[in-house]
Order: C-alpha cells, then structure tokens, then sequence
C-alpha cells in the first residue's frame, strides 16, 4: 500500500510539473503582450500545477522514507524527506507570489490599459528576501533529489538508473529558469518521465531488505 501511494504521489507530482512550463504563457513581461500572458487564465493553472506537484512530491518522499526503513539507504530516504519538505515550504510562497501577485498585477494593467505597473514584477521577484529563500528552496530541493536518487538505489527498491532523471531534473530546478522556454519545456518533460519511472518501479516487486 506505501509503495502505491509513494508511486501515485512521485508520479503525479511529475506529470503536474511538466505541465507547468508546457502550459505557462511566456511573452515579453516589459510589454501589454507580457501583461496578457501573466493575466491569463493558463498563467493561473501553469502556476497552480507547480505547487501541487511540489506538496506531491513532499508526500512522495515521506513514503519512502518509510518504504526505505530498515533496508540500505533509510538515512538517505530522511534526508530526502526533510528536505523535501523544506524545500517545497521555502518555494511555494514565491509560486504563491507567481499566481496571486503578478496576475493581479498584471490585470490591473490590462484593465488601465497601460504598461506603468508591468515593472512591478521584477520588484516582487527580486526581492531579497523573496529571492533569497526562494534560492535556499531549489538548493534543498537539489539536494532532495540527490538523496532520493541514495535511497532508492541502495534500498533496492528500483535498480540505479530509474532514479537518475527524478533525480537530475530536481538538481536542475534552478539553472533551467535561465533557459529559454524550450529549455523549461524540457526540463518539465525530464521531471515527468522521472517521476513516472519511479512509480512504475516502485509498483514491481522489490528486492527484499538485507539481514
């Protein structure tokens, strides 16, 4: 049962995010284009499958932390956990910023007809203590991904490689919000494929715990 719910949740969280950069308009944002696209209704439901891919992913690695009990790699299945967790907390304000703030922002814009308040979104972003613990958010979630990629494979509950791309589209969270939207799209589809190939591992018989 914890193997099925650990699966459904990491393969969930994987699908949802890679809808995140597939569905989220991209457009210039100094520009009234800009404003369309983070007034949209797609910026809203871009934005909304993030955060739940994330509280996915946190319940997600609570599961393996205890299908991993007892067997090789249990410590690193906590680590993944509480960083996990952490690591979801620190972000999702931000994302709450993403969905709420800018988007109201930016109908203010469309409905004035002007650009005047278009700056304002960087203001949001970039404030330092915004920016700082959203910074803080994707390191721990590097490093989640790691550990899990730990866990699974010494645990014995999926071979090595089915954690690699879960793993690595984790470690590339923050470098990916650099590239340009093919990048993003990308790197949503290696989240994706990730999260399904540990659920479909997960849901195989597993290898029994060692002593």
């Amino acid at each position: 049962m914890r193997s099925r719910s650990c699966a459904a949740c990491l393969g969930l969280a994987g699908v949802l995010f890679a809808g995140y950069p597939a569905i989220r308009p991209y457009s210039d944002e100094t520009t009234m284009a800009g404003a369309q696209a983070v007034g949209s209704s797609a910026w809203l439901v871009a934005h909304l499958l993030a955060i739940v891919s994330f509280i996915l992913l946190g319940l997600g690695l609570l599961f393996l932390r205890d299908l991993a009990r007892d067997r090789p790699g249990a410590g690193a299945a906590t680590v993944a956990c509480v960083l996990g967790w952490v690591g979801a907390g620190l972000v999702l304000p931000y994302y709450g910023a993403e969905v709420y703030g800018l988007h109201a922002i930016a109908g203010r814009a469309l409905a004035d007809g002007t650009p005047a308040l278009l700056p304002l979104f960087d203001t949001v972003r970039y404030q330092p203590a915004a920016a700082t613990l959203f910074l803080a958010g994707l390191l721990a979630l590097a490093a989640a991904g790691v550990a899990a990629f730990l866990a699974l494979s010494r645990s014995g509950l999926t071979t090595r490689w089915v954690a690699v791309p879960l793993a690595a589209g984790l470690v590339l969270l923050l470098p990916q919000f650099f590239g340009p939207p093919s990048l993003r799209i990308a790197h949503g589809v290696l989240v994706g494929v990730g999260g399904l190939l540990v659920a479909f591992a997960l849901t195989r018989p597993r290898v029994p715990a060692a002593g």
